[in-house]
């Protein structure tokens, strides 16, 4: 059994964790951080895990919970980790770090994007940016995995075989427009995320200065073999989960659909959370993966404008974030990367 942490525990993603960790055949959780729900017990702060009463959240210690816990999850606000995070810390748990503080492989970049320092060092340049389609092998010994955005998970792997094959001209921007529920936003209250606010309202949000921005051109640059500029700008949907991304590239060639698929279909052959849908079977929307580690992939060439548009959708909380962090811990502990996650879909 994989003994487990969630530091961060009583937020969105946190609690996702623990839904999912709950039900993991081959996990056990020792230790639940939160600093606002200290002392209470998991079923009297979160109903739906009525039968927890043996769970009680303790304080967000870092140094605790490795004395425990196999890997610990952080699920915390992007500037802590990269101070608490040491190698004594893991020379006795892995960490899954779900923040940002590990993302980004340039220290400025991550300075100009976040606004903030970071200490860099050793521990900032032994961590493994944990997309596992991609990097399966260098998660796999990793004692730091840096689990990715959700915006940036649906807008790689929409992309990505396109960019290692060399398909889309680079001369232009890739252009990434992105949907996502108000859940992406955090638990934290804010005047934005109110009902009134945001129901029946559509915005975008954030434009040309989203920090997700790097971290799709870092992973699409290395896919390609050369710089990759993306002209993203999400907007917040009024549902609670849910990213649906679309984005527009330009073929090199003309860009037969027949040809694309099979492209898309040989790329991610062997992903069990990946599906491509064909002509025949529509494109995504985000109610056919809610609730699931899957992420659906379809594509339209339209052949009056010469643009290839690639329309990816995933659960924001799962495969772009709980999901793919447990995905993360599979690989790391040498278990069926998809146990504890072949859930289907919730419907409706």
């Amino acid at each position: 059994m994989v003994k487990a942490a969630v530091i961060g525990a009583s937020g969105y993603a946190g609690q996702e964790l623990v839904r999912l960790l709950y039900h993991h055949p081959e996990a056990e959780i020792v230790y639940l951080g939160s600093r606002s729900l200290e002392g209470k017990s998991l079923s009297d702060s979160f109903r739906s895990m009525a039968d927890s009463d043996r769970y009680r959240f303790r304080a967000s210690n870092l140094r605790d919970a490795a004395e425990e816990a196999d890997i610990i999850f952080l699920a915390l606000p992007h500037g802590i980790a990269a101070g608490a995070v040491d190698n004594e810390i893991l020379q006795k748990s892995k960490v899954i770090d779900l923040g940002a503080d590990f993302r980004l492989r340039s220290l400025d970049a991550y300075r100009l994007w976040y606004h903030l320092d970071h200490p860099g060092g050793p521990v900032f340049d032994s961590a493994v940016y944990g997309l596992c389609e991609l990097h399966r092998k260098a998660i796999a010994p990793a004692r730091l995995v840096a689990n990715p955005g959700c915006y940036t998970t649906c807008s790689i792997l929409s992309l990505a075989p396109l960019l290692a094959e060399g398909e889309i001209d680079l001369s232009m921007p890739i252009v990434v427009d992105a949907k996502s529920g108000v859940s992406g936003a955090g638990r934290s209250p804010g005047e934005a995320f109110h009902f009134p606010e945001c129901n029946e309202s559509l915005k975008a949000y954030k434009v040309g200065t989203h920090r997700h921005t790097p971290e799709i051109e870092q992973e699409l640059s290395l896919l390609a073999g050369t710089q990759v500029t993306v002209q993203f700008t999400p907007h917040l949907v009024p549902m609670n989960r849910g990213i649906l991304v679309t984005a527009y590239c330009r073929p090199n060639g003309k860009a037969e659909a027949l040809r694309i698929e099979e492209l898309y279909r040989t790329f991610y052959a062997d992903e069990p959370f990946v599906k491509i849908l064909g002509k025949a079977e529509g494109l995504p929307e985000t109610r056919w993966v809610r609730g699931s580690n899957r992420c659906d992939i379809g594509f339209h060439y339209d052949e009056r404008t010469g643009l290839l548009m690639v329309i990816g959708v995933i659960d924001n909380l799962v495969k772009g974030a709980a999901g793919q962090a447990i995905q993360n811990m599979n690989i790391i502990s040498s278990l069926p990367e998809t146990m504890g996650l072949t859930n289907y879909a919730m419907f409706p």
